[in-house]
């Protein structure tokens, strides 16, 4: 138990600096090094708990993704930061409001628990033994029978995030010849191929 206390406050420590480091950092990569840091701490407390699925989920899915993906667009969109920060006093109010929004529903939410201590229970999934049922065929229960629109939501979210990363780091340079679908579907066989007569000896 000593081992596991230690493992976990470690773990818990480095998370929760890696996460200040991702705000409190100039550079966007580092803030995108330490947000990988992050998760992999974040990976180390869900093996302790037991959900070793959700441990490889999260360094597969979003240090092998998600992460390298906000790497590599911080690096192709060549944004100068120096501009982008010179405004940011406008938005002040506007964050604090959001601000304080967020922190009024993790108040209400925290209130809910401490009066009424069952409705944690009510809410959560019941919990099947572990020699019944394994890790991952229980979070599969739940994400494709109670959660499914919430899944297929998320999924939807992340596609989004897809195309609009591809949208910002797609750029049309002068010069660069690029294919273009719709004129080779519509073009004729006359505009493609055009048929020479060769006489005997007048070749090339």
């Amino acid at each position: 138990m000593i081992i596991q206390a230690l493992a976990f406050y470690l773990f818990a420590f480095v998370a929760v600096a890696a996460g200040v480091l991702v705000i409190a950092s100039r550079n966007p990569v580092h803030s995108v090094l330490f947000l990988i840091l992050a998760f992999f701490n974040s990976a180390g407390l869900f093996v302790l708990m037991g959900a070793e699925f959700l441990a490889m989920i999260l360094v597969i899915v979003y240090v092998g993704a998600v992460a390298v993906l906000f790497l590599f667009v911080v690096m192709m969109l060549d944004i100068n930061f120096v501009e982008l920060r010179s405004g940011v006093l406008q938005y002040l109010p506007i964050g604090a409001l959001v601000g304080f929004i967020l922190l009024a529903e993790l108040l209400v939410v925290a209130g809910g628990w401490v009066i009424i201590p069952e409705a944690a229970g009510v809410a959560a999934a019941p919990i099947p033994p572990i020699d019944q049922v394994t890790n991952t065929e229980a979070i599969g229960r739940l994400i494709y029978t109670k959660y499914i629109y919430l899944f297929q939501a998320s999924g939807l979210i992340l596609l989004v995030a897809m195309i609009g990363a591809i949208v910002l780091t797609l750029r049309s340079r002068a010069g660069v010849r690029r294919q273009k679908i719709a004129d080779q579907v519509t073009r004729r066989p006359g505009e493609a191929i055009e048929v020479v007569k060769v006489t005997t000896g007048s070749g090339i």
